[in-house]
């Protein structure tokens, strides 16, 4: 069904890259969830009020909600397909990244007002009637939300898009939520004795159930506005790309910037010979650039390091320097070695890239590679720069 709507409703489907694709995929997406939302809406706030459900009328409710989320991923769509302009030159996509963090908060609000409403039932019982007909209608409601899970996901994972898998994580909890309703309504259909208010014990668990997909979208959207480092995926292929490069001896100082879907901005440092034609070198650089336009769908700049590669006292001193940092620990690395010879000292000027993971402050790093250094030679001097990654 997904590739059935994508042919008939998307022009060039599979060109997901392009601002307009995705804005159909968007608008399609948004279009078949604001409908189905209604209509179950609609069939559940029926049953709701007329059986005295209060755990049916709360889904529907939440339906409603869900209808209402639709609206603003379909217009975040819109707004996100605009071309960069003066005001915003790197476009308009992080604006999805707006929209599942209102998505979010709408869901938190009705799991807030859904847990009152359900927790009042219970202080103030009122045992709903029951009927067949609200066991229909919620079975219809849970194959539906599955469905949309689906069919969210699987566009959202096409598209790249952040909107759509909140919506798809919120699908599936109103799958898990209904299925709780369920639950309530056939054991008060299959055993008539039963004088619990289990459908306001069931609300509650249907509000907490929202309230724990609220939570989980807005932490999504959170690290994404906030800024998240790169997939490792898209790491090993910029990598893959420099390394297997002709001319290219090695690469660091890797940043990844996202401006939202399709809208990815990287600066890389590559190591070149120094001794090499300039203009060849350069030549080698936009190849490299183009490739990754081409094949990751990123924008970068690269700056170029020229190196020694001929040097046998610099070609022996640098695995010497290397071990002497690694002795802090192995996952350090060195890059952007010099040595300045002097007759009272000599520099080695060289960054060295830290992960995040190791605690110690970048002063304590710095002291001990000083000091491992000085066991090479005494008269050596450290320069360094340290770099977090």
């Amino acid at each position: 069904m997904t590739e059935l709507l994508s042919r008939i409703f998307v022009k060039n489907h599979t060109d997901t890259a392009s601002p307009a694709v995705r804005s159909a995929y968007g608008s399609l997406v948004s279009i078949v969830g604001i409908v189905l939302n209604v209509i179950l809406f609609a069939a559940k706030c029926t049953v709701g009020v007329l059986f005295g459900s209060v755990s049916i009328t709360a889904d529907a409710v939440n339906n409603l909600s869900d209808a209402g989320s639709q609206i603003i991923s379909l217009i975040s769509f819109r707004i996100s397909s605009k071309p960069a302009d003066r005001e915003h030159p790197f476009g308009h996509a992080r604006i999805e990244y707006v929209a599942s963090m209102i998505v979010s908060f709408l869901v938190l609000l009705i799991g807030v007002e859904l847990f009152k409403e359900s927790v009042s039932k219970i202080f103030s019982p009122e045992l709903p009637e029951r009927s067949w007909v609200a066991v229909a209608v919620l079975g219809g409601s849970i194959l539906v939300k599955l469905w949309l899970g689906i069919f969210n996901k699987t566009i959202g994972k096409r598209i790249d898009s952040s909107v759509m898998r909140a919506t798809a994580t919120d699908c599936l909890s109103d799958a898990l939520s209904t299925s709780a309703v369920l639950i309530s309504t056939l054991i008060l259909l299959l055993f008539p004795s039963v004088k619990i208010n289990l459908d306001a014990y069931m609300g509650v668990v249907v509000a907490i159930l929202i309230l724990v997909a609220g939570f989980k979208i807005l932490n999504e959207t959170k690290n994404s506005i906030l800024g998240e480092a790169p997939s490792d995926e898209i790491v090993k292929q910029i990598e893959e790309i420099v390394e297997n490069t002709p001319g290219a001896l090695g690469i660091h100082d890797l940043v990844v910037h996202n401006y939202g879907p399709g809208h990815v901005i990287v600066a890389l440092h590559v190591e070149v010979d120094g001794k090499e034609d300039i203009f060849r070198t350069h030549d080698m650089i936009d190849n490299i650039e183009r490739r990754l336009r081409r094949e990751c769908n990123v924008e970068a700049t690269i700056h170029m390091d020229p190196i020694v590669t001929d040097d046998e006292k610099i070609n022996a001193l640098r695995p010497r320097v290397e071990a002497a940092v690694q002795k802090i620990s192995p996952e350090l690395r060195i890059h952007d070695f010099r040595f300045v010879p002097g007759e009272t000292h000599s520099n080695l000027i060289f960054d060295v890239a830290v992960p995040f993971e190791i605690k110690l402050s970048d002063d304590e790093i710095r002291r001990q590679i000083e000091s491992n250094v000085r066991e090479i030679d005494e008269s050596f001097f450290v320069v360094l720069t340290i770099d977090r990654e």
